[in-house]
């Protein structure tokens, strides 16, 4: 199985182009299934700040 962030809220927010619910954007959520596990788990890594970044609330699932 691959470990993904979601958490079954995918609304893309149109400011900051990044999923509500885990923070990918629509490209990453697209290939995820296809991308490298190292890629995959850099993202995965990025997801809390990315989020505080755009000011985006992190869900406590999403941010490890």
């Amino acid at each position: 199985m691959i470990q993904s962030p979601c958490i079954n809220t995918c609304t893309i927010d149109p400011r900051t182009g990044l999923c509500l619910g885990c923070g990918r954007t629509i490209d990453e959520v697209a290939a995820w299934s296809t991308l490298a596990p190292a890629l995959r788990a850099q993202v995965m890594a990025e997801l809390p700040a990315r989020m505080a970044a755009a000011g985006l609330y992190v869900p406590a699932k999403a941010a490890g």
